[in-house]
């Protein structure tokens, strides 16, 4: 490869270092052929939409949901409309409820921290740590006698601490949800992400690995966080799990319809190959930036499990915030899928500084919400994970695509280098 980094910047009015701008980071749509087609065209003209109008074993929906266990190594998974409506049958599962207290990092989608909010209990913000994910030290400091769950969050595909963190639950007798919404596909030590707390919740939005536009998937071990995720997911539960009369619960609806199935089962039978199309590509990118990016005081996100990576992305950590405004900017000018992880001017709802309903505590109700119902004074404040925002204003993301052509990553690693040598 022939590094272009003596050539004008594009945002000096030098020619871009990639010819073409970049697919959209979009991996599970980018994998996207006739095959979703068909299966949901098949399901239109069956006229079965909704999974319990034929025969249940055979709903595209249920059939899904023995895959996603399967592949994820567990007993039980269950099929629902959003990452969000995971999460929240997740932490019904775990009979979280008002005045519980759920530690969470300050980098994920606000989703996260809605889905406490939602069912009553209290978020309690947390550092995360150069991986961009929970800190497992700050959650030690964090743990309070009403704290019920750790939810490590597997943020931009990469794995958090999970040995620390199942350590630091076992200690305490703390139950742990994965919030896999970034990373399906990732893995721990060898094991499925999603598969290694108490429960997994999955997001199958448009921008994840794999996609169905909406959706979203619960995994599990435990029989009794099944069957609770599944009375709140469907008031007629009895259709899908055996309880007692004395012990159905009332529930929501976050049923899956049949045509988001039968396009998530084509699309997980693809998880595996987009996830490993990412890992070349990044492995690449790293591999030849590398040397350039030490000798200018750049440095990677570490990675807890490499091998577990699914590799969406690049992160590289500046020297300085305005280090990392300009390069985010001149790599884009190059046609180069990347830009700064957090500007502190601006609004991102992956970064706690930005989710002022929850620093100042706004509640739906007057009568009463989730800070009405905590058993202790929990403060926020902007700069209260002053290590989350640096690291995260620092940090500048090279999207990975599964798409990527041998040219697409040459002009990747040219433009790179030509940024990171002009600007440092």
């Amino acid at each position: 490869m022939t590094a272009t980094n003596a050539e004008s910047l594009a945002i000096d009015q030098g020619t871009p270092a990639r010819s073409a701008p970049p697919d959209a980071p979009l991996p599970g749509l980018l994998a996207y052929t006739e095959d979703e087609e068909k299966a949901v065209v098949e399901v239109i003209r069956s006229r079965n939409l909704y999974r319990f109008m034929g025969d249940e074993e055979a709903s595209p929906a249920r059939q899904l949901e023995l895959e996603m266990a399967e592949a994820n190594g567990t007993k039980h998974a269950l099929a629902v409309t959003s990452g969000t409506a995971a999460l929240l049958c997740s932490l019904q599962g775990l009979g979280v409820g008002p005045g519980d207290e759920v530690i969470v990092p300050a980098f994920c989608w606000i989703a996260s921290v809605s889905a406490i909010l939602a069912i009553g209990a209290v978020p309690i913000i947390t550092e995360v740590d150069d991986s961009l994910t929970l800190d497992p030290d700050a959650v030690r400091e964090n743990i309070s006698p009403y704290t019920k769950v750790i939810m490590p969050v597997h943020m931009r595909g990469v794995p958090a601490n999970m040995t620390a963190i199942m350590e630091i639950a076992d200690e305490h007798g703390l139950l742990v949800l994965e919030d896999t919404a970034q990373a399906n596909g990732g893995s721990f030590g060898g094991r499925p992400l999603g598969s290694i707390g108490n429960v997994g919740a999955f997001s199958l939005q448009a921008s994840k690995i794999i996609t169905t536009g909406e959706g979203g998937m619960v995994i599990t071990d435990d029989d009794e966080v099944y069957t609770r995720a599944t009375m709140f997911h469907d008031p007629f539960a009895s259709r899908l799990v055996e309880v007692p009369e004395s012990r159905l619960m009332w529930g929501l609806n976050f049923r899956m319809n049949e045509m988001i199935a039968a396009a998530g089962r084509v699309q997980l039978a693809k998880r595996k190959r987009i996830v490993d199309a990412m890992r070349v590509r990044k492995g690449l990118i790293k591999n030849e930036i590398g040397e350039v990016a030490a000798e200018k005081g750049v440095g990677f996100r570490r990675l807890h499990d490499e091998e577990g990576d699914t590799a969406v992305s690049l992160v590289m950590f500046l020297p300085t915030q305005e280090d990392a405004g300009r390069v985010g900017t001149a790599l884009a000018a190059e046609n180069i899928s990347a830009g700064r992880m957090f500007d502190p001017a601006g609004v991102d709802q992956h970064v706690y500084a930005s989710w002022h309903s929850v620093l100042n505590k706004m509640q739906w109700s007057d009568a009463g919400g989730p800070w009405t119902w905590a058993r202790r004074d929990v403060e926020y404040s902007p700069d209260m994970c002053p290590t989350s925002t640096d690291l995260l204003s620092r940090a500048v993301q090279l999207h990975v695509m599964p798409t990527m052509s041998n040219t697409d990553v040459e002009e990747t690693i040219d433009g790179t280098i030509k940024v990171l040598s002009a600007l440092l």
